[in-house]
């Protein structure tokens, strides 16, 4: 091989680096520039969210279940939060398997099984953060869409993720939205944000991708309002229904998902 030769090989092959180089560059820059964008809009929500003092909207919800005999089905629900910072909150839900609606004053968390006609109270000094974890933790009942009723989501939600991406746009129900996708070593999870000057979740998504067939549980949001459009309620257990007071332990079907389901002997 002459030398001539050689060195334009060599040009070639310095050439055919760069080119990679610069491509690897570009694309790793286009990736840190999405992830980035996504961090600020849900940054943007969250902020949002934490300064609404009232807070209302309806909300259709899908839990996916995979039986004991690996058959993913689908239970679907629907209902209503109604919510007044810093410690009143109001959650409905109906559903194939329940009607339940859960009232929170301030001092006494009071659920009410409407199909049994039987409820049962707690109290429960202090704000609606602390309720949704006495909720979850100690009587594993989480409210609808609890991540997003904290006053601080972002901070609440990013720990743990590994991964961020910006999927550009989509339309829920008519609104077009920013579509953001997270990850974590337990799940995945998505949301879409209402475009515009109130970036309210329109839907949010998470994927168990820890369990066999990765079971969903999904939230769509309607009819958000806050501010004075939120219509005062009051927020205290009202028993219009002459319902019998019991024990947690005694609160038969206010699950979405059902003990025979739970116990993993659904066939």
């Amino acid at each position: 091989m002459t030398s001539t030769t050689t060195r334009n090989t060599m040009r070639a092959a310095r050439t055919g680096l760069l080119w990679t180089a610069l491509a690897v560059f570009m694309s790793s820059t286009v990736v840190h520039a999405g992830e980035a964008e996504a961090k600020d809009l849900l940054k943007r929500m969250s902020n949002y969210l934490g300064e609404q003092k009232a807070i209302s909207f309806a909300y259709d919800s899908d839990l996916e279940v995979v039986t004991k005999d690996n058959q993913k089905l689908l239970l679907a629900s629907s209902g209503r939060v109604d919510l007044g910072r810093p410690d009143k909150i109001r959650a409905t839900r109906t559903g194939g398997f329940a009607d339940v609606e859960m009232s929170f004053d301030g001092k006494t968390v009071t659920l009410l099984g409407k199909n049994a006609n039987l409820y049962t109270q707690a109290e429960v000094p202090g704000t609606v953060e602390n309720l949704i974890e006495v909720l979850r933790d100690k009587f594993g009942r989480p409210l609808p869409a609890a991540d997003l009723l904290l006053p601080n989501v972002y901070d609440e939600l990013m720990p743990d993720v590994t991964d961020v991406k910006d999927l550009g746009s989509g339309v829920i129900g008519g609104v077009e939205c920013d579509h953001l996708a997270f990850r974590t070593a337990e799940v995945d999870w998505q949301i879409w944000i209402a475009q515009g000057e109130r970036p309210y979740p329109c839907r949010y998504a998470i994927t168990s991708t820890k369990i066999e067939q990765g079971p969903q549980y999904d939230i769509r949001i309607t009819d958000w309002k806050t501010g004075i459009d939120v219509v005062a309620a009051d927020y205290g257990f009202k028993n219009t229904s002459d319902a019998k007071q019991v024990g947690p332990e005694a609160l038969p079907d206010i699950d979405d998902l059902p003990d025979h389901f739970a116990m993993g002997e659904a066939k």
